[in-house]
């Protein structure tokens, strides 16, 4: 495939990215996810987008909820478009749910999406009464390789934890 042929397609598989308009959602929206050709699908190799300015709020008080996510995969065929993982990022604004629901929705939303051969979502999420919580979802495809990633870096999460706030 030559380049034009290359960039054809990609503008073909994402539709967010450079449409003229954005529509913002906020209520959980899935539908928003897009993703596009790996077209690398051969190698190991790490994606880790950062959302600093993650918001969510609380279910029992409806007051906001602030954190970071740290997403980290290793795609094998499709990865997800940056923009289309913004917009859907921003509709769980309104989305009450705990913090630990909000990271497990998220990473399986992610699987269900592309099928990488690992994928973890970090949530550090700032303190609320002097606790900040940093829940962590995992999966790794049943190769025996990411299968022994996914528990190294279980086992190996908190023996520095991050400080948030």
């Amino acid at each position: 495939m030559d380049e034009k042929e290359y960039k054809a397609k990609r503008a073909k598989e994402v539709a967010q990215l450079g449409a003229g308009h954005t529509e913002y959602r906020y209520e959980y929206a899935p539908e928003l996810l897009e993703t596009f050709e790996n077209v690398h699908p051969e190698m190991d190799y790490w994606v880790t987008l950062n959302a600093d300015e993650f918001t969510s709020l609380c279910p029992k008080t409806n007051q906001p909820d602030f954190g970071t996510l740290i997403i980290n995969y290793i795609p094998e065929v499709k990865m997800v478009e940056s923009k289309s993982l913004k917009l859907y990022l921003l509709s769980f604004i309104n989305s009450g749910e705990f913090h630990e629901d909000v990271v497990n929705k998220i990473g399986k939303d992610l699987v269900a999406l592309m099928q990488p051969k690992y994928l973890e979502v970090i949530g550090l999420f700032y303190p609320r009464g002097n606790i900040s919580i940093h829940p962590t979802f995992s999966y790794a495809k049943g190769e025996a390789k990411y299968k022994e990633l996914e528990k190294h870096r279980f086992f190996n999460r908190n023996l520095n934890p991050q400080r948030v706030g």
